[in-house]
């Protein structure tokens, strides 16, 4: 391509232009001589110009350094359910308490950042007596011996959440408030229906907040819903697995403001280690919605497959504890099969970005209740050489039976949960 040279206008030379200007001055003086007035002047006022930073000096600034990830760790455990005789063990003379049958599993729940708890049963309301099966009615003390353990919430949702009719829903959401731990999955009002329970997390980048989704098969023990007030338990239809209400549920969440949602699902076959089809139904569609970073399931007793499924909020695929089994109970083979004596702790390591990409590290550990020993819960790797009414050979069995349940995607952890964030804030549900 031809480049074309720029062009500057030309002035005549100088030599030329100062005659013809200096006789045309004369011309004019003859003609007009006009008298001429000589002016005013002023001094412009001086102008102060500040100092300003150099574009080099602009330019060699150092830049900010990225915010950095929010870490934290999450500890959930299977189903609280305070049988008849596990009430029993907690009676003393100076009244029910929970705590020394669970304090050896304690510092495993009070190190890590945020640690939920799934509470099977109602509690009592006021004026009535305890109850064990069919019809649940859990002493008001195990709400704030599970706080004294550690726990911040505990998802509320199960078949059971309606054995004391509305006033034990009630009774419950109060007793948690009471004790300043959050509660998902029933509700008082439709005002609380509507509010997703969250837990904001301080790290080290920007802050982080968390919502605990509750859900539970549409079968409450045979038991409707109070009159009238369908939103008083979160359930789904599990027959179908219809997954479209837990989804929902996280993308309200989320509107609201929600960077990590995490799901407890109660369903589906009780006493089987593995997952039914449409349990596994279930998962695969709350997987794939990409709306849940974490489910954890209960309702089986026994403890069940971890495993990561695809989908996602990121695409990575969603970790799935299809069941934690019990953490607190009086099944055993007494009743039902020996898993139903044992659980699992899941330990999950959060990692946000400043992206808000999450991703999920899940780890679990082996819990047990020993039920002829005053249903004390115990870490099993704690005590190889056995503990309480439990032999070296029978924490052996119990491990192996918890672990050929879980499977191999995810590692065992022996130890408790690191803390990494610097606080955990629960926000209460709109009233």
């Amino acid at each position: 391509m031809a480049v074309m040279a720029s062009r500057t206008p030309r002035r005549a030379p100088l030599a030329l232009w100062i005659p013809v200007a200096i006789v045309t001055g004369l011309v004019v003086g003859v003609i007009a001589a006009p008298a001429v007035t000589p002016r005013e002047t002023s001094t412009p006022p001086a102008v102060t110009v500040e100092p300003t930073e150099s574009l080099v000096e602009r330019a060699s600034a150092p830049t900010p350094p990225p915010a950095p990830p929010t870490r934290f760790t999450l500890v959930a455990t299977g189903d609280v359910l305070p049988h008849a005789p596990v009430v029993s063990s907690a009676t003393t003379g100076a009244g029910i308490d929970f705590s020394p049958l669970t304090e050896q599993v304690r510092p495993y729940i009070a190190g890590a950042d945020l640690a939920l708890c799934h509470m099977e049963v109602p509690v009592a309301p006021p004026g009535t007596a305890p109850s064990g099966y069919p019809m649940f009615g859990a002493p008001r003390e195990i709400v704030p011996d599970l706080a004294e353990d550690g726990w911040d919430g505990c998802s509320t949702a199960s078949n059971h959440s309606v054995d004391r009719r509305k006033a034990g829903i009630e009774t419950t959401l109060a007793e948690f408030a009471a004790a300043g731990m959050g509660a998902s999955g029933t509700s008082r009002t439709e005002t609380e229906a509507a509010s997703t329970q969250m837990y904001v997390i301080q790290g080290d980048g920007e802050p982080v907040t968390v919502a605990h989704i509750s859900y539970t098969y549409d079968s409450l023990n045979g038991l409707p819903k109070p009159p009238g007030e369908p939103w008083a338990v979160d359930t789904f239809n599990a027959e179908s697995s219809d997954a479209e209400p837990v989804i929902a549920a996280a993308q309200h969440a989320r509107a609201a403001g929600a960077d990590v949602v995490v799901a407890s699902i109660h369903c589906c076959v009780e006493y089987r280690t593995e997952p039914m089809p449409a349990q596994r139904l279930l998962a695969e569609r709350i997987a794939a919605s990409g709306e849940v970073d974490l489910y954890v399931g209960h309702h089986a007793h026994v403890p069940q497959p971890i495993e990561l499924l695809p989908g996602g909020p990121s695409g990575d695929g969603m970790w799935v504890a299809f069941g934690l089994g019990n953490y607190l109970s009086n099944q055993d083979t007494q009743c039902c099969v020996a898993q139903t004596n044992s659980g699992v702790l899941l330990t999950a390591t959060f990692t946000v970005d400043r992206d808000k990409h999450v991703t999920v590290e899940p780890e679990w550990t082996p819990i047990t209740v020993d039920r002829l020993g005053k249903h004390r819960v115990y870490v099993l790797t704690n005590f190889p050489d056995g503990v309480g009414r439990l032999s070296a050979a029978e924490v052996a069995a119990r491990i192996e039976r918890v672990s050929s349940a879980v499977g191999g995607q995810a590692p065992m952890r022996t130890t408790p949960a690191p803390a990494l964030a610097r606080n955990v804030e629960m926000v209460p549900r709109d009233m």
